[in-house]
């Protein structure tokens, strides 16, 4: 392995995953990959969500590298959440699923009252692309803020055209087929295999989601050039090339 760099030992970044095991697992993996390369990472989650990778990231600290972890109680009962439901596969029921979203960003206070005791200075936000209160903080603190997709690129460019085409306001039945505007390839589709981020209760969250993803530095991409090369080349297209692939 290459010795880090000067430059890259005083790096820090925080990262901040959703807290969902399909989100969680592959930003442990990311951030414990940056460690390897002299980077110092500060991981911010809820107590349970720790306590899922505690065997994992102890076996990183006693490797040598530099990671720490931060817990900060989710505030289940203020948003109608079952107690302890701190992970979004222990939701009883997916009409809570806002609930979850609007929880999970409710830890900006905390987060922001400690964020200027982190030493190093932080140099950059590695975060969820729904917890939109990292937009802020890094704003704020005057960092970049990258998003992590934990989605292939086939369909965040499908995500995308829907947004700027309005197709399915053309589509009459749930299960109505229509093709996919803008694809490199044809692709029908019907409007109930849309992903559930497009639902009635949940557009106002997905827009400021898209808004704030939009207003960051750039994406990371849970997929691989060599399985969807035109499809990454479609989504670096809207994002002006800024789009990293660096998994599974």
């Amino acid at each position: 392995m290459a010795t880090p760099t000067q430059e890259e030992q005083h790096l820090h970044f925080v990262v901040f995953p959703f807290m969902a095991q399909g989100h969680m697992t592959p930003m442990i993996d990311i951030a414990r990959l940056l460690a390897q390369r002299g980077v110092i990472i500060t991981i911010i989650t809820t107590p349970r969500n720790a306590a899922r990778f505690k065997a994992t990231l102890d076996r990183a600290m006693e490797s040598g590298l530099s990671i720490r972890l931060l817990e900060f109680q989710f505030p289940c009962a203020e948003f109608g959440l079952p107690e302890g439901c701190e992970s979004f596969d222990m939701l009883p029921s997916f009409s809570l699923a806002l609930n979850f979203f609007q929880a999970a960003n409710m830890l900006e206070k905390p987060v922001r009252k400690l964020f200027p005791e982190l030493t190093p200075r932080p140099t950059c936000i590695l975060s969820d692309v729904l917890l939109l209160y990292t937009l802020d903080i890094a704003n704020q603190f005057q960092i970049p803020r990258i998003v992590f997709q934990g989605v292939c690129c086939f369909l965040l460019v499908c995500l995308h055209n829907l947004r700027i085409s309005n197709v399915l306001d053309q589509v009459t039945s749930e299960t109505e087929y229509f093709v996919m505007p803008n694809m490199p390839h044809e692709v029908e589709f019907t409007k109930c295999q849309i992903p559930q981020v497009l639902y009635e209760n949940l557009k106002q969250f997905s827009e400021e989601r898209k808004k704030a993803d939009l207003e960051s530095y750039g994406v990371i991409v849970n997929s691989f050039e060599e399985m969807e090369p035109e499809y990454v080349k479609e989504y670096k297209k809207t994002r002006e090339d800024k789009v990293w692939c660096i998994g599974p």
